[in-house]
């Protein structure tokens, strides 16, 4: 870690305490807050490599600017640890990400200086769009900053926002801060443009001329060689970028050293005068301080509490392989005996379980970099040419890409694959990564099959089922270990839209889907010690529900509590209830157990699924409530 505690930071409050500072002191300051940030996140868990890589760059801006009056816009916002220690959250950082304390990304309901709620990559330049217009309208002045990794320049949004407010010419500040990765390497190509003007056939010639006659000097050759070759990656990272830009409307500054306070503060007290569009591009190191998170960025990127000396994980190794570790086996297993399965990822080749395929079968892996819309309907082109595309996505981040899932994938019934990740009550992430939505927005889709496994060796089966349907499926998992139940040798193809009976009873059926179906069978045994026998069914499908079954049991315990870890509106319970009224089915009294209309805070899964009667005991009392009804 950087430096040692001097004191300076506990005299700092809020921005203008740190204006008041020299930038010896501000580089003093930049080492305490390091370390306030790694011992935080070694305690909580949080998002440790881009914070540490953004702190002299949160410095700077905070220094220059007038916040809150002036309004930064984080992309993403998990690099914004240094900016809400110094807006008023010291004192309470030690809470980060913890339930009633304050969020691992900015926060409207948080602070005057967090201006727009972030999680998700790629809006800040849109949001700082409007931001800037709304400042025109309201014939105001102050200064509008957008904050963007290199990773969120990868999709989509990104270029849509840039477009629009280089054309406008209106006062936006956009600053990328460039770590030369975000959480799996950058792909696309936009990076390999950058690279393109120094690899031509002519300059790659004169080059080799250049370097062997440099060679040819006496004692200083070698020496001069290695100095060209800093001279190009410069001119490389300069004139491509600065041209890109610059034709968009924007006014390149850059590349600047991003660990430098003093050059930061000049260069934007510089174009604080400025009133047109400029791009400021900053280099800065992913994990900046803390020697393991430096060496491996990736693994720093989202961590859990870990050991500061050691930078090992503090909590032991969890013997039961969790859902993604299974995903990522079957897939290679599956694609192993099937040569039409290919694999499809979104800058999350790790996070996703994909690692080992790619490795095995890199040419039918395909990491698309921060960009669903793109990954999904390049999907459904391999599916027209006879392919089965498995997109693996997080839960949260297939929501933007519902249109090219129900246009291009749906619509036309081609045999994609969707593997959701992240399924459910997430954690400490809070509302933007909990993945409480897919239910509802994949069953109201014609031509999908929606699926949520029990346990992992379930998981494995509905792969392949997915595999072997040839229509638009999806498979929902939660997020960490598995159930360690034993897992089958060969994966089998279940029955499509057939749940099975896991427990009998006679007082009240249970219908549980995913994650819920274990603890539904906990609080059946619960129950039989009140003498109230349950019926527990493992529904497994969403859609195609298994009326037979559902409609069965309904009609003979008159009692139906409806279990899931998903938004209650539109969801498997709704589809139920629509089941019921079809079926013409009256005098049943039912319950659901979910999520109610609401955006769902950070806490540990635990602590959410207690709060939200998703435990074991909060289905028991549902039940207990729902049986007492005469």
């Amino acid at each position: 870690m950087d430096g040692k505690k001097t004191g300076i930071l506990e005299k700092v409050e809020f921005p203008e305490d740190i204006r008041k500072l020299d930038i010896g002191q501000l580089n003093v300051l930049a080492a305490e807050i390091r370390t306030k940030i790694i011992e935080t996140v070694a305690r909580n868990g949080g998002h440790l490599a881009p914070s540490l890589g953004a702190v002299e760059l949160s410095l700077a801006i905070h220094y220059v600017f007038d916040t809150p009056r002036d309004k930064i816009i984080w992309d993403v916002g998990h690099q914004a640890y240094a900016h809400k220690i110094i807006t008023g959250r010291q004192k309470v950082f030690h809470t980060l990400r913890k339930m009633g304390g304050i969020s691992g990304f900015p926060k409207r309901a948080e602070s005057v200086y967090d201006v727009f709620d972030v999680g998700h990559s790629s809006t800040s330049i849109s949001a700082a769009s409007g931001i800037a217009e709304a400042r025109c309208l309201k014939g105001e002045s102050f200064k509008v900053i957008a904050v963007i990794g290199d990773g969120s320049m990868t999709a989509g949004l990104s270029f849509e926002g840039l477009n629009w407010a280089g054309d406008r010419k209106k006062d936006i500040i956009v600053i990328l801060n460039d770590n030369e990765m975000s959480i799996s390497p950058n792909v696309g190509a936009m990076s390999s443009y950058l690279n393109k003007i120094m690899t031509g056939q002519q300059v790659t010639k004169l080059r080799a001329r250049i370097q062997g006659f440099l060679r040819t000097i006496p004692g200083i050759g070698e020496q001069m060689v290695k100095f060209t070759k800093q001279v190009e990656e410069s001119l490389k990272a300069f004139i491509v970028p600065g041209m890109l830009f610059e034709e968009m409307g924007f006014m390149y500054v850059g590349p600047l050293e991003g660990h430098r306070i003093d050059r930061l503060i000049k260069t934007f007290q510089n174009i604080k005068e400025l009133e047109r569009p400029v791009l400021v591009h900053v280099i800065t190191k992913k994990g900046k301080g803390y020697k393991f998170a430096e060496d491996e960025p990736s693994r720093f990127h989202g961590i859990g509490a870990f050991d500061i000396e050691t930078g090992k994980p503090r909590a032991a190794v969890e013997a039961k392989p969790s859902y993604t570790e299974i995903f990522g086996r079957t897939m290679v297993s599956l694609a192993r005996e099937n040569p039409r399965i290919v694999a499809i990822t979104a800058a999350m080749t790790h996070g996703t379980g994909l690692d080992k395929f790619a490795d095995e079968m890199p040419e039918r892996f395909y990491d698309v970099g921060i960009a669903e819309q793109h990954g999904v309907t390049f999907a459904a082109g391999l599916a027209t040419e006879g392919y089965i595309p498995v997109v693996a996505i997080y839960s949260t981040f297939l929501q933007r890409a519902y249109d090219q899932v129900l246009h291009d994938v749906c619509l036309q019934k081609l045999p994609v694959i969707f593997a959701l990740d992240r399924g459910g009550i997430v954690g400490d992430d809070g509302p933007t990564h909990h993945g409480l939505f897919d239910y509802s927005y994949l069953r109201s889709i014609p031509n999908i099959i929606v699926m949520a496994p029990k346990d992992e060796n379930e998981l494995q089966h509905m792969l392949k089922t997915a595999v072997e349907c040839r229509r638009p499926a999806s498979v929902r998992y939660p997020r960490g270990g598995g159930r360690g139940v034993t897992i089958d040798e060969t994966p089998k193809a279940l029955e499509v839209g057939k749940g099975e009976v896991m427990r009998e009873g006679e007082d009240v059926a249970i219908f549980a889907i995913g994650s819920t179906v274990y603890p539904a069978l906990a609080a059946a045994e619960r129950l039989e010690r009140d003498d109230i026998t349950a019926a527990v069914v493992n529904s497994r499908f969403v859609k195609p529900l298994d009326k037979d079954l559902l409609c069965k049991l309904a009609l003979s315990t008159k009692k139906v509590l409806i279990v899931e870890e998903n938004v209650l509106m539109g969801g498997f319970g709704s589809a139920v209830l629509e089941l019921f009224g079809e079926e013409g089915i009256s005098g049943v009294a039912v319950k659901r157990v979910g999520i109610s209309d609401e955006f769902v805070e950070h806490g540990t899964q635990g602590e959410l699924k207690l709060k939200y009667g998703l435990d074991e005991e909060g289905i028991a009392r549902a039940a207990r409530r729902l049986v007492r009804i005469q």
